[in-house]
């Protein structure tokens, strides 16, 4: 049997999704680079999977990036900055509201 995919169901986020949207919506006006992403979220992400993470979420459309802006004088490559879409940012509230609607579950069954 094919399941098909609901409007109403909320999209999937995985624990590295969860904390890339949690960190750039902490500061929604500000765009973030990845390394400065690592460094924010303390253990949570690594420099090896970051920029994986955050390509798959601009192909979710939950992030979206652009090139920083460079001064001619200054050398080295211009770093890529990250902020949430609104979509993202709806995703994730939506996640985080069925979230919490299991774990109320789970309490009400008296499994937590």
């Amino acid at each position: 049997m094919v399941r098909q995919k609901s409007e109403e169901q909320v999209p999937m986020l995985s624990g590295k999704e969860s904390l890339v949207l949690e960190l750039l919506l902490s500061k929604p006006a500000t765009e973030m680079y990845g390394l400065e992403l690592v460094e924010a979220s303390g253990d949570g992400l690594k420099r090896g999977t970051v920029y994986v993470t955050l390509s798959r979420m601009v192909d979710k459309d939950y992030v979206e990036s652009r090139l920083e802006e460079k001064n001619p004088k200054e050398s080295g490559l211009q770093r890529r900055l990250y902020r949430a879409t609104g979509y993202g940012q709806r995703v994730f509230e939506a996640w985080q509201i069925a979230r919490e609607a299991g774990r109320m579950h789970f309490r009400i069954d008296g499994v937590i």
